[in-house]
């Protein structure tokens, strides 16, 4: 399946954002614990620069913290680059954020002068809701559908912190298809893109291989499948997702399945560990 989506906005978007860049001192890049990887947007380097940048990665609470640990570590290796681990759950923990920033940009800082931050990150990862966070206020528009902000704005968090918002942002196609499967089993591409089953079966066979005591434990199996199929059937008939005949309907029992791992009903869980760039330069 090529996983393909690039809304017309998101190329705009990406104009915006080279004439604006000058104007900013440091870009905060929001991307999914669940997969840093497939959510770190390879454009983002290339647009900023030399300037420092703060990784957050979000949503750390529906994400393995072993894992997330390993991520920490590893963006902690590179040059002018921060990271941290955020949950929008906790309240007050995103106010790190400002600390951060003006730890990264201490000249502006000494001179009295606020610190220009750009919040980039693909769609669906939790920027409106962590820019709302940190204004103390309701300034982005929030939803569960990616690409809800379409355009850019200026907002003073106080703290001598300016932030520019911009739209979420997807590279126009992703060659590595199983980034694609990845951004779409966390819900960073629009539903109407995809098939659940198609998704759900990419979903089952990971989960199958890497956290079979969470399928257990959730959907109360008495033995664990051996493959994604059989899984999103026997989660069909625990659910009661029957058609006439006691067919097991698919579609219903992939969107059991998906929503439950987007809502953390399974337990935390990560797709990617860091080990995956290692596997990309040996090919």
């Amino acid at each position: 399946m090529a996983v393909i989506w690039y809304p017309g906005h998101m190329h705009k978007a990406q104009k915006q954002i080279k004439e604006v860049m000058p104007q900013v001192d440091l870009v905060i890049e929001v991307m999914d614990a669940r997969i840093p990887f497939s959510s770190e947007n390879p454009a983002v380097k290339e647009l900023r620069g030399p300037r420092p940048c703060l990784k957050v990665l979000n949503k750390s609470d529906l994400a393995d913290p072993t894992v997330t640990a390993e991520w920490l570590h590893y963006f902690s290796q590179q040059e002018g680059v921060r990271a941290i681990a955020l949950t929008t759950i906790r309240k007050g923990e995103s106010r790190k954020i400002l600390g951060l920033c003006r730890e990264m940009v201490p000249l502006r800082a000494q001179r009295g002068e606020p610190v220009r931050t750009m919040i980039m990150g693909i769609p669906n990862v939790g920027k409106s809701t962590l820019i709302n966070a940190l204004a103390g206020r309701a300034i982005a528009k929030v939803g569960d559908e990616p690409a809800v902000t379409k355009q850019q704005q200026r907002i003073s968090l106080g703290n001598g912190i300016v932030l520019s918002d911009t739209p979420g942002i997807l590279w126009p196609r992703m060659e590595d298809q199983n980034s694609g499967y990845r951004l779409a089993v966390t819900g960073a591409i629009k539903n109407a893109a995809i098939t659940f089953e198609d998704i759900a079966e990419y979903a089952g066979e990971f989960l199958l291989q890497h956290y079979p005591q969470a399928l257990i434990a959730r959907y109360k199996l008495n033995e664990l499948p051996v493959e994604a199929t059989a899984l999103i059937e026997a989660i069909g008939q625990k659910r009661g997702c029957l058609r006439p005949g006691g067919v097991v309907d698919l579609h219903k029992a992939s969107e059991i399945l998906l929503k439950e791992f987007r809502s953390g009903k399974l337990g935390g869980i990560s797709l990617e560990t860091p080990a995956i760039f290692d596997v990309l330069e040996e090919d």
